[in-house]
């Protein structure tokens, strides 16, 4: 007689060779990010980074980031009685994310911070928490390039920068000078042109008030609308120009910013996105009529090395989590780690990972350089940041798909986190110009601004003799600025990031990193995909480098 007692029945679920729940570990355990925060000048900070770290992969805040994932942002457009109050209701989760984020100093708290290397100690942060949501880094990333277009504005910058600078998260919406802290938005581009802000339609209109304006227009794409000051791109009569528009005006009123929907986006989904519409919204001006564009650029230089460092940390991220799945699962008689071909996969993904956090970290190392005075780096950053921000932003989608297949079916499910994450990486090539504006602004570098070729060839030089593929392909690169087109700005640029990545692993990685990425792809012993790393290449080392054993921490 067969037996069916409900413990016998039961077995047929257990669960066998399935890997344990990452979390606790911590996500600061990157050799190559420590080696670059101490590298480009920001060492002081390595024990708060590692602190992060550890908070960032507790299980806790890995839930916080499902739930304000899985519970979107909702408009509220009016209260119970009919008054227009536009507002977003959000997650109990999102907000513990933002908390330690600002309290953290990831928004504009470096600009309040004298000591050398203090953007850097913001990036390598934000590589560090980014391993819960991407989508809270939207606000924090506006708050901290706000401040250097402000600043074009001494008095208004005397009056909320202290405010954007503060570490203190406050998301009740009110008066901005009555609260303890601020976040900034942006309202750039319109639906009739995107990235070419020029032919914006929004209208703004003096008031007998000096400075102050009303605007009138509609908005195509206002990330995180909750924020308590934007800064806008309007018409004003000698031009487009940049205002800075509060969401509560100092008498408590409502000024008026309608959201209108928020956008159904495929990823991000934990961060609002929204159309405003202005209707007599007051504003003030922020550096000269007609200089829009030029008031705002510092502010792209930020938030476009913020979207390297996304990528680099999707990267990381999936990476990690790809490395965990392997060192856990077995098929075909043996771990997957162990298996020749699957070595090969999570060894070529972790030398795209720690190209793309060498140069996330020389970048940072760049504009802390820049903003105390150093002109070479400041011209280095000027055109560094948009090679890094098309060719590691272009990574990252690939990246994250072949991470995902390391997970086979399992990584397809959305309980394992990966789906969200793939959907995350093709947005940081979209926001703040997609591939082929900052292709051709490159281009742009090259022929108008002084200095920008001169100091991205000093930085590859310092790499001279060490590498003869990394040699050749500078010399390449050099015949290719003869008579760059715009129609091949894309190989030009691709080019550049390559060969500055190279020189950077050069100088500072282990040998086998240096090897391996010189040789896959500068000198062409490589496929069409990752996993396809030569015979020759050591892939004990570099993965010994990059996921190292002690990968979790005991809870």
């Amino acid at each position: 007689m067969v037996s069916t007692l409900p413990h016998e029945r039961s077995r047929t679920h257990d669960v066998t060779n399935q890997p344990p729940p990452l979390a606790p570990y911590d996500a600061s355990e990157d050799t190559a990010l420590l080696e670059g925060l101490r590298r480009e000048g920001a060492g002081w900070a390595e024990q708060d980074i590692r602190r992060l770290g550890r908070v960032a992969g507790s299980a806790e805040a890995q839930k916080w980031a499902d739930l304000a994932n899985r519970h979107e942002p909702e408009l509220r457009t009016h209260d119970r009685y009919g008054n227009r109050v536009d507002e977003v209701d959000f997650h109990p989760s999102w907000h513990h994310l933002m908390r330690v984020a600002v309290t953290e100093g990831l928004a504009g708290a470096p600009w309040a911070d004298e000591s050398a290397g203090a953007h850097v100690a913001r990036t390598a942060g934000g590589l560090v928490w980014g391993h819960t949501d991407a989508g809270h880094g939207c606000p924090t990333s506006m708050t901290y390039a706000a401040i250097p277009a402000l600043r074009k504005e001494p008095e208004l910058a005397k009056v909320y920068e202290p405010l954007l600078t503060g570490r203190e998260y406050d998301p009740v919406l009110r008066v901005p000078t009555e609260k303890r802290g601020l976040l900034a938005g942006m309202g750039m581009t319109e639906k009739q042109g995107g990235s070419d802000v020029r032919t914006n339609t929004t209208s703004a209109t003096p008031t007998a008030e000096s400075g102050v304006y009303t605007l009138r227009g509609h908005k195509w794409f206002t990330s995180a609308p909750m924020c308590d000051v934007f800064l806008v791109l309007a018409q004003a009569p000698g031009g487009l120009s940049c205002f800075l528009v509060p969401r509560v005006l100092p008498d408590g009123g409502r000024n008026p910013f309608r959201i209108q929907r928020l956008k159904d986006k495929l990823g991000n989904r934990s961060n609002a996105s929204s159309e405003p519409e202005f209707d007599g919204t007051v504003a003030w001006l922020v550096g000269p009529e007609g200089q829009g564009v030029k008031t705002i650029i510092e502010m792209v230089n930020c938030t476009r090395l913020d979207c390297v460092m996304m990528s680099a940390t999707l990267m990381r991220k999936t990476l990690v989590e790809a490395g965990h799945h392997v060192r856990h699962r077995g098929a075909f008689g043996a771990r997957l780690l162990d298996q020749p071909l699957m070595r090969n996969v999570l060894a070529d993904l972790a030398l795209e990972s720690e190209a793309a956090t060498t140069l996330t970290l020389r970048l940072a190392g760049a504009a802390d350089r820049a903003v105390r005075g150093d002109s070479r780096e400041a011209a280095f950053r000027r055109i560094a940041t948009a090679v890094g921000k098309y060719w590691v932003t272009k990574r990252g989608p690939a990246f994250t798909a072949e991470a995902l297949e390391c997970l086979g079916g399992n990584g397809y499910v959305e309980d394992s986190g990966m789906p969200r994450h793939y959907r995350e990486a093709p947005l940081l090539s979209i926001w703040e110009g997609s591939g082929n504006v900052n292709a051709l602004d490159v281009l742009r570098a090259l022929r108008r601004e002084s200095g920008a070729a001169e100091a991205l060839f000093g930085e590859l030089a310092l790499a001279e003799g060490a590498d003869a593929r990394l040699d050749a392909a500078v010399t390449r690169l050099e015949g290719q600025l003869t008579g760059a087109s715009e129609s091949g700005a894309r190989r030009l640029v691709e080019l550049m990031a390559l060969t500055l990545q190279a020189a950077l692993l050069v100088r500072h990685a282990p040998p086998a990193v240096a090897d391996a990425f010189c040789a896959t792809r500068l000198g062409g012993d490589w496929g069409h995909s990752f996993g396809t790393l030569p015979d020759a290449a050591d892939l004990d080392a570099i993965l010994l480098r990059a996921l190292p054993e002690r990968g979790q921490i005991p809870s």
